[in-house]
């Protein structure tokens, strides 16, 4: 009786195709809208060399030190500089039309002209800084000692650093992921769509089909077992689709503990499921209120775990680290991001007890919910 129920009920869930596109097509689409959004988002990153000028005169020929070193940082592999030597108007022009940051005059002391304040022009001016404050040095030792010359030719670019880079054993830092992994838990929460509609048809009161259950010859429990575990099913799949799309198709990282990612998975798939049991058992109202409050709850929790802004999730995190942790959603992408990131499975572990937590309250109390609900007659 278990299979007859099972892929009778799995037939049903895959022919209706409202419950199917909000469970697995409608986060397909969000997951491409966020590709097209955040695809460049990171693009930025890279250092690009400054477009800079400097006034081709006679103090410029004359200044060797200085026409070196800013010729050598910018024609390096990685320069720092795209220069131009050219006259003042054509400098002027440039600077106007925005093709420049800014030019430099070279007087005594070296001038920078811009025409705004931004971090282009604060690289050119800390350049000028230190190239002034070395050389104003070395003038002054060269003054005192003569015989330095030599040492400081040999230790000119020299410096030692007491500050030393480790790669982190994790995933690179990348805020980017934690909208994807958002998506997630909410696509695994859009399957409460799922947990409502068995409890639903179970439910006399709700539905013909409901009523005609609780009179059929199988015990009510064995019937909603068995279509729900064809509900998890549908859901799974849906959601390793969704992973699959965004791993092989959009190159979403989600790092190497591909195991615990579908276990982590199968457990948010759950929960979501359980809660929209639950939001069906416990409220009293129409199946269009009841998806009302699964949508509103689920977006409100989207919201809250850095969906729509990255820096709200990190705000309550800090400021009201409680409201984190009774989000299941904010658990759940916290729980992906540490199989990314972190190298150790401490913090993972606790994410996952609480959201397993959650799944016992939600199940323990639909079950009551339901256990206690009679009907008059059918």
């Amino acid at each position: 009786m278990f299979t007859h129920i099972f892929f009778n009920r799995l037939k049903c869930l895959l022919r209706d195709k409202m419950t199917i596109f909000w469970t697995m097509v409608f986060p397909l689409l969000l997951a491409t809208f966020y590709q097209l959004a955040f695809s460049n988002l990171t693009a930025n990153e890279k250092f690009q060399p400054v477009n800079i000028a400097v006034v081709d005169d006679e103090n410029w020929d004359k200044n060797e030190n200085f026409r070196q070193v800013l010729k050598d940082v910018s024609t390096a592999e990685d320069n720092l500089f795209n220069l131009q030597v050219i006259s003042y108007d054509e400098a002027e022009k440039l600077l106007q039309n925005n093709k420049i940051s800014g030019y430099i005059i070279v007087d005594e002391p070296i001038k920078l002209v811009v025409s705004k304040s931004d971090i282009n022009q604060s690289i050119v001016k800390s350049f000028i800084d230190i190239y002034m404050q070395n050389y104003s040095a070395f003038d002054r030792i060269l003054s005192e000692n003569p015989a330095m010359l030599k040492q400081l030719t040999n230790n000119t670019g020299k410096r030692q650093t007491f500050v030393y880079e480790t790669a982190f054993p994790g995933g690179k830092p990348n805020f980017v992921v934690n909208y994807f992994y958002s998506l997630i838990a909410m696509a695994c929460f859009y399957g409460g769509f799922l947990g409502m509609r068995e409890i639903n048809e179970i439910q006399a009161n709700i539905s013909s089909v409901a009523a005609r259950v609780n009179v059929a010859p199988v015990h009510k429990m064995k019937a909603f077992l068995s279509s729900s575990a064809a509900s998890l099913l549908v859901q799974y799949c849906e959601m390793l689709i969704l992973l699959s799309y965004m791993t092989f198709i959009l190159g979403v990282s989600f790092g190497n503990k591909f195991g615990y990612i579908l276990i982590t998975t199968l457990i948010g798939s759950i929960a979501g499921l359980s809660f929209g049991a639950f939001i069906s058992a416990l409220a009293k109202k129409t199946e269009g209120v009841k998806s009302a409050i699964l949508i509103l709850t689920t977006m409100v929790c989207s919201f809250l775990s850095g969906m729509m802004q990255q820096s709200i999730k990190y705000s309550i995190s800090r400021n009201v680290p409680f409201l984190s942790w009774i989000n299941p959603l904010n658990l759940l992408t916290d729980s992906f991001y540490c199989l990314y990131y972190y190298d150790t499975l401490s913090r993972y572990a606790i994410n996952i007890v609480v959201i397993i937590a959650f799944i016992l309250i939600f199940s323990t109390t639909t079950y009551f919910i339901l256990r206690r609900r009679k009907y008059a007659s059918l």
